[in-house]
């Protein structure tokens, strides 16, 4: 026989393999090794609820569920064919079954939060209200496909402010009366946050800080991923044999066969391959980095020698770790940032991040530069500085230096 239709694969090829075994082609979206199972089979539905319900019973607070919306398939024979298995509408009937087999009579406070690619804010309204008992949140992909070339992700674009502020913004004023934002800048599958986003360099430790502050201040519920919360940058490797990410590699060798420069595609990869995110945690300045004394599957970054918890926590006021700590406590303290409004400022400033979160009678604005020059600010601003990442705040109203966020409380 042959594959049932002609779709491809994420990471390149064919999304059929057939099994010698049994004569037939099975379906894999992703890896070779990532078959998908069959949501249409009842069988299989129960043996995953089945699975959930016995790590509940052992205590976990929830579930990440890996791109939930690609689990109802529509055959189809065109290539490429995404809506084929994006979005099909038996996602929201395995969904609500779930719920009812898996969540449904728990008294824990439990969590879900499912991957969605392509969803827009519409379809994250109807995989989160509250009414439909699906997910409480998803995890939501446009703001990170921003630099994403035409024909691929490795197409390097340079990321425009105005095109990410608008992004957020849309999602904060999309789910603002129905669902609920994740909030995140960095996981396993993006390269490091403050290599992309910000100045992993000589501002490294301002706009890591400036990063983190956006993040935790908007509607929602941040996500941290490993290693950002100290600074952690883009792996630097500089062989194709270091990567171990099967799209970077497939994307190497598909690239090289169609006469592409080994250079380009090498640069590309330093910038955007999921491996930089995924080397190990950087402890300390051991040849290990405290990870490991013997050799990891992926290899060290290089500059673990200076960036590690143990220099972090040695850092004083200059530590991102404890940046991250008194955002959370703020978190904590201010159910503003938990509830109140949120409205965009300047949205057409090409380095300016300014917005406020409203609850009652107490205001904070929260303004950064994303830039390595001075900014001086294109709107008042007055009031308690709460949090800031540079030490000599004197006025909040004056100019922004490089990469420098301000919390502001009015009220």
């Amino acid at each position: 026989g042959r594959e049932p239709n002609l779709w491809r694969s994420m990471f390149g090829g064919p999304a059929w393999k057939l099994d010698a075994a049994t004569g037939q082609y099975y379906l894999h979206l992703f890896a070779v090794k990532q078959p998908d199972l069959n949501w249409e089979n009842r069988e299989v539905r129960s043996a995953v609820y089945d699975m959930m319900n016995w790590w509940l019973d052992r205590g976990v607070d929830g579930f990440r569920m890996d791109v939930i919306n690609l689990i109802a398939k529509v055959q189809s024979d065109l290539v490429g064919d995404s809506p084929g298995f994006v979005m099909g509408d038996q996602v929201h009937d395995y969904l609500q079954e779930m719920n009812r087999e898996v969540f449904a009579g728990r008294d824990a406070d439990l969590i879900t939060v499912g991957e969605t690619p392509g969803a827009t804010v519409d379809d994250a309204i109807r995989f989160t209200s509250s009414d439909r008992l699906e997910l409480d949140m998803v995890f939501q992909f446009e703001h990170v496909g921003l630099d994403h070339g035409p024909r691929t992700k490795f197409d390097n674009v340079p990321l425009k402010l105005v095109d990410l502020k608008r992004s957020l913004g849309r999602w904060q004023s999309g789910l603002a009366e129905s669902g609920w934002n994740s909030l995140y800048f960095g996981n396993h599958d993006q390269p490091r946050s403050v290599s992309r986003f910000g100045d992993d360099g000589q501002f490294r430790f301002e706009s890591a800080t400036l990063l983190a502050a956006i993040l935790h201040l908007h509607r929602g519920t941040p996500y941290v991923y490993q290693g950002d919360e100290i600074g952690m940058t883009n792996a630097g490797f500089t062989t194709i044999g270091q990567y171990q990410d099967i799209e970077s590699v497939n994307y190497y060798d598909e690239e090289i066969a169609a006469g592409a420069s080994a250079a380009e595609i090498m640069e590309s990869l330093a910038f955007r391959s999921r491996d930089n995110a995924r080397t190990p945690v950087q402890w300390d300045a051991s040849p290990g980095a405290g990870f490991t004394k013997g050799t990891p599957w992926l290899a060290i970054t290089p500059n673990h020698t200076t960036i590690n918890v143990a220099a972090d926590r040695a850092a004083g006021s200059r530590s991102i770790f404890e940046f991250y700590r008194r955002l959370i406590a703020l978190r904590h303290e201010s159910p503003v940032v938990a509830l109140g409004d949120f409205e965009m400022l300047e949205p057409e400033h090409p380095t300016l991040y300014a917005f406020t979160r409203s609850l009652g009678a107490e205001t904070l604005l929260v303004v950064g530069n994303f830039s390595s020059e001075l900014l001086e600010l294109p709107l008042a601003v007055s009031g308690a500085l709460v949090i800031g990442n540079y030490p000599d705040v004197t006025d909040v109203a004056g100019e922004l230096r490089p990469w420098e966020v301000r919390v502001v409380r009015r009220g």
